[in-house]
């Protein structure tokens, strides 16, 4: 009976270890099966995509426009800014950053759109002082055969050049008539002296056909000329103070170029 009774309680210890070891086992599954779930879950929300990165301005270049600052009108505040300077103080002395500067820009906002000087002045020569130069010579083409009205038509066209662009008396008296003139050099290389050469046997051929007064100095007419329209404006400022001169414009210096080109200084001859 003692032999019975133990079998028993040994069977019954098996028993309750089977249950122990098998409720471990589920717990042990059901810990796997919700790590699996949870790892399903995770995978199943998809993970919040990092910030963008600001590209316009991360990847942009120092001193490159960007947005609303591109475009021509940006370009074009440089070039008047440069002709603005190179008028007042001469191009040798102008550095890049001073023009940008007197545009408002940075430097590298200037570099980005012109690296050297000498590529600043060959955009202002094809843009600005080259269709102003190329006009100069129209009224020796539109009146091949009459010097008064082509000489006159010169004069007002070098008046009105220099009203509707103020750079153009002083760059041209400082850097174009001056044989050291930087501009004059540049231009020289990139035009030649064709339009010199045209003007000079235009007023030659009519010298000899009787229209145009023989005692005077071809090569000296152009020079003359700037003397008259040119020079007065580009000393303008010199004597706007003065009372009796204050009021002479454009205008007045056209009229009196004019008049003294076609009728000299003597009375005027009773028609």
């Amino acid at each position: 009976m003692k032999r019975t009774s133990s079998v028993g309680k040994k069977m019954s210890g098996g028993k309750a270890g089977a249950s122990s070891a098998g409720a471990a086992r589920v717990r042990k599954s059901a810990t796997r099966g919700a790590g699996v779930a949870g790892g399903a879950v995770r995978k199943a929300v998809p993970e919040a995509a990092p910030a963008a990165a600001p590209q316009d301005v991360a990847a942009r270049r120092p001193g490159r426009p960007s947005g609303a600052a591109r475009g021509a009108q940006q370009r074009d505040r440089l070039l008047d800014a440069a002709l603005e300077l190179f008028a007042r103080q001469g191009i040798v002395d102008t550095t890049l950053g001073e023009i940008a500067r007197e545009a408002g820009f940075t430097p590298a906002m200037m570099h980005y759109y012109f690296k050297t000087r000498e590529q600043l002045l060959d955009v202002l020569i094809d843009e600005r002082i080259g269709p102003l130069r190329a006009g100069l010579g129209v009224p020796f083409q539109e009146h091949a055969d009459d010097p008064v009205a082509a000489i006159t038509q010169l004069a007002q066209r070098m008046v009105r050049g220099a009203v509707e662009h103020p750079w153009f008396p002083s760059l041209w008296v400082r850097e174009v008539i001056s044989d050291s003139g930087l501009l004059r050099q540049r231009m020289h290389e990139r035009f030649g002296d064709a339009n010199q050469k045209m003007s000079l046997s235009a007023i030659e051929r009519w010298q000899k056909e009787g229209l145009l007064n023989a005692a005077l100095e071809p090569s000296l007419m152009f020079v003359t000329l700037l003397g008259l329209t040119v020079l007065p404006l580009a000393t303008s400022k010199l004597w706007r103070n003065d009372p009796k001169r204050r009021q002479v414009g454009g205008e007045e210096i056209a009229r009196h170029a004019v008049a003294l080109l076609t009728q000299g200084i003597g009375p005027k001859k009773a028609q």
